[in-house]
């Protein structure tokens, strides 16, 4: 194994990126799935879910960011297109404090392999543009509501000028992908360590997103080779006091760690 093989540009064999979703659902709809209780009927409108969603732009997303502040981390920040619209204050505090402002949909409900090719296309120009006019930042890379692709993503990413997106899941490392409008880094999204499916689909408490991070981290030393690590949460839901202890649990031991490189995906992708 090479130098280059067993660690990343700074040296340290483990980078690990601070994924934060920031999500919004459009007017009229919610959450397919809330906190506490089975989804609706078809046609009724959850209002209980739709409330626990707006926790997010609300109160969310600002805790997080005092968060990071207090540890001078910097994170891959997800917001959807919509919020350029109704929370255009907090994506400039985003960019204001040096976090990576990446694509993530114009909303929630939208799922891009329910568009066809066109409004694909228009969807994506549309939530960068109004990223890019919020923010004064162009994002270069993308992850599609629910981790989701449709089978022209790559092409139309490259297409826009994207240098990665996110939304496969068949390598540990990031590599280079191949599409009819050139090339595009797809940087895996690992789930081991994201609050959604461990404390809402599964009902873990907060405290085991911490648990989740020092295993993954534990498994990866042990195999004494170059990794790359998500911690991934959301506005809405780790955004509240306990997810953001669990996170200030996690970004303390990497302020006390010297092998894992705290990085964002941006920097993950220049690697390749």
């Amino acid at each position: 194994m090479t130098k280059d093989e067993a660690s990343w540009p700074t040296g340290q064999p483990h980078a690990v990126v601070i994924n934060i979703m920031y999500e919004q659902w459009a007017p009229g709809t919610a959450p397919g799935l809330g906190p506490v209780g089975n989804p609706l009927p078809g046609g009724v409108l959850d209002y209980q879910a739709l409330s626990w969603s707006e926790y997010g732009p609300h109160t969310g997303i600002w805790r997080l960011l005092e968060l990071l502040d207090r540890f001078n981390a910097q994170a891959s920040v997800y917001p959807s297109g919509i919020l350029a619209e109704t929370a255009p204050a907090s994506l400039r505090a985003i960019a204001d404090s040096g976090h990576e402002i990446c694509g993530h949909g114009w909303s929630q409900d939208v799922i891009t392999p329910t568009l066809d090719e066109h409004s694909e296309r228009r969807m994506i120009h549309r939530a960068a543009d109004a990223l890019e006019a919020a923010t004064g930042q162009r994002p270069v890379g993308w992850v599609s509501p629910r981790c989701t692709p449709s089978d022209s993503t790559a092409r139309l990413l490259a297409e826009a000028g994207f240098r990665w997106f996110g939304d496969v899941f068949d390598a540990d490392l990031p590599y280079l992908i191949e599409t009819a409008a050139g090339p595009i880094v797809g940087l895996p999204f690992d789930l081991d360590v994201n609050d959604l499916p461990l404390h809402i689909r599964y009902g873990q408490p907060h405290r085991e997103l911490d648990a989740a991070f020092r295993e993954a981290l534990d498994a990866q030393r042990a195999e004494n080779r170059k990794s790359q690590l998500d911690v991934t949460v959301h506005a809405h839901v780790a955004g509240r006091p306990a997810g953001r202890a669990a996170l200030s649990r996690i970004l303390e031991h990497l302020r006390r760690t010297e092998d894992c490189w705290l990085t964002t995906r941006a920097r993950l992708a220049a690697t390749v």
